[in-house]
């Protein structure tokens, strides 16, 4: 039983980091953390963004949670929550930066069971508004309508601005 403790433990921390994720999204990144999160609602033209400094900051923070764990035999529970909000990061990173934002074309461009995830991402930048979370987005009714009456994609327009970036970066074969 005592070996389960630790992987229900990293099993909790996963699921919780959705509502967390939400809401630091919210209260964060849209309120004081505008600052670095603004570059991830415009078009860029280069591979990194402010916005990143929030994973590297997380993961930081996540580190020093699960070395606290290995340093203190009475806190080792430490280590299977940062293992839990590691394998949130690692999902989230999966969804979010390869399959929705296509920063690296690893991923097919289409996953039947990921497009319900594009969509909410895509009223999040129409709208720079709800859905805040990621994995288990939740949609306001009256935003969903709205974006259901125009095709405009805010994540494919990046694309496009970013390959027009390379197309006039690339040499010339005149």
């Amino acid at each position: 039983m005592s070996s389960l403790i630790p992987l229900l433990a990293a099993l909790v921390a996963f699921l919780v980091m959705e509502p967390v994720t939400a809401l630091s999204h919210r209260l964060v990144f849209h309120g004081p953390g505008t600052i670095l999160h603004r570059s991830h609602h415009r078009p860029n033209s280069r591979g990194w963004e402010a916005n990143d400094l929030f994973p590297v900051m997380f993961a930081g923070a996540t580190i020093t949670v699960m070395a606290v764990g290995a340093l203190r035999p009475g806190l080792s529970i430490l280590i299977a929550i940062g293992g839990g909000v590691t394998a949130y990061g690692a999902s989230y990173l999966v969804v979010h930066d390869l399959y929705i934002h296509r920063r690296l074309a690893v991923l097919p461009e289409r996953v039947e069971w990921l497009e319900p995830l594009r969509e909410a991402h895509r009223i999040h930048h129409l709208y720079n508004a709800a859905p805040y979370g990621m994995l288990v987005p939740v949609v306001p009714a009256e935003l969903r309508r709205r974006a259901a009456s125009t095709t405009r994609d805010p994540i494919r327009t990046r694309e496009s601005a970013e390959a027009a970036v390379s197309a006039e970066a690339a040499p010339s074969s005149a």
